[in-house]
């Protein structure tokens, strides 16, 4: 009977230090998730986007009650600052360029929640969100400029720009 205490002892022991070191894991896990996502929201601001980004985009554009193909393909100079420029550009609207876009300015913002603006001066603005490392910005047009319609593309960093 004193052997089987004992064990049973031992098993309840062993048991409440699993318990134990299985709760210090998960609060561990917890808090460093809660850390991580701080940090990454702190990695998030009008200053994260400097850099030359080849950004596509293509949607419908509204020609008279028409919906026509809309294509975009530009070098979008980010700032840092809140400001864009445009290196090169071509805007093609049912297969006929109708803008050279080069030398474009634009403004931006973005959010501690990586969600921000970009607004083409005299032309389309966007929703953009940035994702990690500021490597893509996803946009959706949200207002047209001329022409209205909409539009959806990617903006990605060229390397050592």
């Amino acid at each position: 009977m004193i052997m089987k205490t004992k064990l049973v002892k031992s098993i309840t022991s062993y048991s409440l230090f699993a318990c134990a070191l299985v709760s210090l894991v998960a609060a561990m896990a917890l808090g460093t998730s809660a850390t991580a996502a701080a940090a990454a929201n702190d990695q998030c601001h009008d200053g994260v986007l400097r850099g030359l980004y080849l950004w596509t985009f293509d949607g419908y554009a509204n020609m008279g009650q028409n919906l026509v193909p809309k294509a975009v393909m530009q070098g979008l100079q980010f700032n840092g600052d809140g400001t864009t420029f445009n290196t090169f550009g071509t805007v093609n609207i049912g297969g006929t360029i109708i803008i050279d876009a080069t030398g474009g300015v634009g403004t931006y913002t973005v959010a501690a929640d990586c969600t921000g603006t970009l607004s083409i001066t005299n032309g389309p603005s966007f929703n953009i969100y940035v994702g990690p490392g500021a490597q893509q910005i996803w946009t959706t047009q949200i207002v047209g400029a001329g022409a209205t319609g909409l539009g959806v593309g990617t903006a990605t960093r060229l390397p050592g720009r």
